[in-house]
């Protein structure tokens, strides 16, 4: 077992959620997003309290607090230049850059156990929130 696995846990709930909303995005006709933050005392990964599924990039842009770094996954459907539909799932690493040192070595650490958790294809990282715009054009890009 891996150091980070033994340090950042995910509770049952969590990772029941984070399988849910993997498999229900999937078929989503509009951009989904949920947050997930460090709980500090306990290292548990989980979600923001009010457990909202954020509809849009502005809604998200909104939450994120201006220096403390988050775990945002989003399942953002859209349509190919080959006019394809495509819905990629992927985890935003949001890491601002006016965050402290201890912040920034806790969620580096659990980044990877996140995304391995979380089932993303794709790391994309955002250091604040007018990065979020670029999101639909990186995506598309793929």
């Amino acid at each position: 077992m891996s150091s980070e696995a033994r340090l950042y846990t995910f509770s049952q709930e969590t990772k029941d959620h984070l399988r849910k909303f993997r498999l229900t995005t999937s078929r989503a006709s509009g951009p989904q997003a949920v947050i997930y933050y460090i709980d500090k005392k306990t290292h548990e990964i989980k979600q923001d309290e009010d457990k909202i599924v954020y509809k849009s990039l502005e809604e998200i842009a909104d939450e994120l607090p201006d220096n403390s770094p988050r775990y945002i996954l989003l399942s953002y459907p859209l349509t190919l230049p080959s006019g394809r539909m495509s819905v990629p799932y992927v985890l935003l690493y949001y890491l601002p850059n006016t965050c402290n040192a201890e912040s920034r070595m806790t969620y580096a650490g659990a980044k990877e156990l996140m995304r391995n958790t979380a089932e993303v294809g794709k790391v994309l990282d955002i250091e604040n929130v007018e990065d979020l715009e670029e999101i639909p054009g990186k995506l598309g890009a793929e």
